[in-house]
Formats: C-alpha cells, structure tokens, sequence
C-alpha cells in the first residue's frame, strides 16, 4: 500500500495519542513534527521515533508532506491551518476548526481554491460506538427520530488541570471545549441542524485555580459556562443539549439519548470510541445492550486522519471532514448569539451526514 505522508504540528499533551496511533493505519507514514519550541519538537521525534522534529517552516517546506495534522492551541488552529494550505498540503485540525466563524470560512474557502482537503476532529463519532449507534437509527431500530437530548456537566478544570486560564476565555468554555463531540455526534446520527435557540451564563465571573503549578491564581472568565441550547434539524427532529462547567456536585443525566417513534437509544459518551449502546423498544420493559457492529471501540484518535488518507487516494469523500466541522463551529456560536441577542439563530450552513464506515475492518484498515 502507497502511503500517506504525515507532519504534526504541535507537540503538547494530545500529540501522543496521534504519535502512537499512525503508527497503528497501514495508509499512514508519520515523517516529521514541528513546534514554536524546535527542541520540544526534536524530544518528540526521538521518542516516537519519527525521522524528523524541526521548526514549523522546515516542515511545512517538506515537499514530502501531504498531510499536516494541526494540534496546535485553538487560538492558532487557524493561522496555521492556512498556513499548511498555502504550502500545498492538505490539513487536519484538532477540534475546533477554528475559534471564529470568519476563520472557518477562510479555510474551507482557500481550501477549495487550491483543491486540497480540510479534515477535523472529533474523530470519535467514528468509533464503534457511535458508528453502531448510527446504524441502528438507519436501519429503523427506533422509527423516526423525534427528538435528542445530550448532557456534558461538570465543574470545570480549575480543580484539575495545570494551565486552566484557556478554558475560560474566547474560544474556552464548556461549548467550545465539549460541544464538537456532542454536536458532531447528534450531526452524524441525525443530519444537519437548520435553527437554534439558546440561554447561556457566566455563572461565576472569577474562578479561583487550586491545581498545581498555579494555585490560588484568579481567572476572570471571559465565556459562558453554563449554556443550554435547543436545536431543529433538517430531518424534524428537536434536540436538546447543555453544557456547563458549573455542575460541582455532578449529576445523573445520560450523555446522548435519542428518542424514536419505536424506541430510544443510549448513546455511549462522544468523547469516547466505544460502547455501551442501549436500546429499549417498544412495549419492551428492559434495556438491550447491543452488540458494536464495528470496530475502532478503543483510544483510535486519528482514525479520521487516516479516512482522509484513504479517500485522497480513493478521490471520494471523506469523513470528518471541514463542511462538518464548520457546521459545528458555526452550531456552537449560534447558542450563544441566540442567547445574547435573544432570538432564533438560523443556521447558514449545512453539511453532509456522514457515510458509515465499511464493517468488519481490521484494526490496521479505514477502507
């Protein structure tokens, strides 16, 4: 098989999963990866050992690179995705495909003008679970999709994690930081959505850290951190979702349920690969737990990557791809503009469905 050459750009925390999983796709060569600390880069590269870690502009003048995957912060998803397009090589970006609108529709518009492809994250509604749960919805398990309901709460990443500061200005919050696996998830299952409406807070305008290395620093939040949003599809199917970071005591509500005129599925977490899907019927007094009816159940990040891979080679479309993402992107700031404005945001664009990925793979393979 003709491989796909990879360059990453960006080797913080996430870039290890990408490191190890290329290595897993028969379609995919990882030959590089760059970073604004080269000596960061090159620490990588000896680790996984990839032939190459150098400075962003040495890998983006690689005329072996065909695809650079972007795991660089949100704020510069943009700038360097362009970047990578410009240099004539095709673009995966972590989630989100951009921070602003504006930017997304610069990227999917350069893209088209120089005939390349824009790939995102999330990869996860790709993994077995969600792919099965996608399955059983096309095939007519439940009927007709009536309605949705998805739920991401929690109290947020003071308490936690080490640089908190980003999750609390633009382009942070609970939306921006969870919404593209909950959105992208309810896309995938239930087509493109045409109107939103929305309410969202700042419930606590300072947020004090108590994780190390910066305990006791004050962040002054600049987001909403409690958002609830309710969604018309295309399809006529109404969906709900909430995401909040201001939930400390937890709660006990599903992640993703969908309810069809036949039943209702439990949706495993989008944040994951696999299962549990759950299924109740009908006139039926339990719960099935259905069989996955494909594979990637486990960490496969980057199965997206190697899709795109596939269909550049294949010439057909591939899945996670921009118009989806931006559809997500554009989904995610519609909530809070119909909130702050206080109307119906109508949706300008749409998207695609993606197609299931073919059954019965081996874990190596995409197509």
């Amino acid at each position: 098989m003709d491989k796909v050459k990879l360059g990453i750009i960006g080797c913080g925390n996430i870039s290890g999963i990408y490191f190890k999983n290329a290595a897993t796709f028969d379609i995919l060569e990882l030959v590089a990866c760059a970073d604004l600390d080269v000596e960061r880069a090159k620490a990588k590269a000896e680790e996984h050992g990839i032939a190459k870690g150098c400075s962003v502009a040495e890998l983006l003048a690689d005329p072996e690179i065909e695809i650079v995957i972007n795991l660089t912060i949100p704020q510069a998803h943009a700038e360097v995705c362009l970047q990578a397009l410009e240099a004539g090589k095709h673009v995966y970006v972590e989630k989100p495909l951009a921070v602003t609108r504006e930017e997304g529709q610069r990227i999917l518009k350069l893209a088209a003008e120089k005939g390349l492809r824009v790939g995102s994250a999330p990869d996860t509604f790709l993994g077995g679970g969600i792919q099965t749960s996608i399955k059983l919805i096309r095939d007519g398990w439940i009927g007709t999709p009536v309605g949705a309901t998805a739920f991401m709460a929690g109290g947020g990443h003071e308490s936690w994690h080490p640089a908190p500061d980003f999750y609390y200005k633009q382009g942070g919050g609970p939306m921006f930081d969870m919404g593209p696996y909950y959105l992208t998830a309810l896309v995938a299952m239930l087509g493109p959505i045409q109107r939103i409406t929305g309410s969202a807070r700042i419930s606590f305008p300072e947020r004090t850290i108590t994780s190390k290395p910066k305990f006791g620093e004050k962040i002054e939040v600049e987001v909403p951190t409690h958002v609830a949003g309710i969604m018309d599809f295309h399809s006529g199917t109404v969906g709900t979702i909430l995401t909040s970071f201001d939930v400390p005591g937890g709660h006990t509500l599903p992640r993703i349920e969908v309810y069809g005129s036949e039943g209702t599925l439990l949706v495993p977490d989008p944040n994951t690969f696999g299962g549990p899907v759950r299924l109740k019927r009908k006139g039926s007094q339990e719960w099935s737990e259905m069989p996955l009816s494909h594979g990637f159940a486990e960490n496969a990040r980057g199965v997206g990557v190697a899709d795109m891979a596939h269909a550049i080679k294949a010439g057909r479309p591939h899945r996670a791809n921009g118009e989806l993402a931006y559809h997500v992107l554009e989904a995610m700031h519609g909530f809070h503009d119909a909130s702050s404005e206080g109307r119906h945001y109508i949706m300008q664009s749409t998207c695609e469905a993606p197609e299931l990925l073919p059954m019965g793979l081996p874990r190596h393979l995409v197509d």
